[in-house]
């Protein structure tokens, strides 16, 4: 009996001496998508994008303007006359229409490749703050339910987000130098 309360009492006292694991969660899109870096990527993307639209948009006004005319002149044709016209004017535009997909798939993977650095980015500076502030985790928040329910003081979703973006406007791209310790 004595042995059994011994062991209960060295079995508690090693728990009680075992460091408290520091741990939180954060709202993932909430950080990406007020994460300024983010902000500024889209927007340089979205003008990027106007400015493509508004050409492509120029070229397929020139090219119904073109196809119209030529179908005034080919009515009056033979029926072979039409197919050759029709296929010459084809030929004419597919590879201004090929063109204009490759610029576009080109924009679309340029953009992909700058959002995965923006999340990269996010993800390394989220590590680093945890080390810096004493985390055992930081637990990602998402519609996934990675974490479906945590105590709001365990939620340090904002503090990240203002910490990341006071990295950004301070011109650290890479995010991992200075992380203030939380106060």
């Amino acid at each position: 009996m004595k042995k059994v309360i011994l062991g209960l009492m060295v079995l508690v006292g090693a728990a009680s001496c075992q460091e408290q694991q520091k741990i939180a969660f954060i709202d993932n899109g909430e950080v990406i998508n007020d994460y300024q870096m983010k902000i500024d990527t889209e927007g340089k993307f979205k003008t990027q994008n106007d400015i493509f639209s508004k050409r492509r948009d120029s070229i397929a006004m020139v090219y119904q303007m073109e196809m119209q005319s030529i179908q005034q002149r080919i009515s009056k044709l033979s029926p072979q006359k039409q197919q050759q016209e029709s296929q010459a004017f084809s030929q004419k535009w597919q590879p201004v229409q090929q063109q204009m997909q490759m610029q576009q798939q080109q924009m679309e993977q340029m953009f992909n490749v700058e959002m995965d650095s923006v999340i990269s980015k996010m993800n390394a500076f989220v590590e680093d703050y945890g080390k810096k502030n004493g985390y055992t985790f930081i637990l990602g928040k998402n519609q996934a339910g990675s974490v479906v329910y945590g105590i709001e003081s365990s939620d340090i979703t904002e503090v990240v987000t203002t910490a990341i973006n006071e990295a950004y406007k301070a011109g650290d791209t890479d995010t991992k130098e200075e992380v203030k310790s939380e106060e």
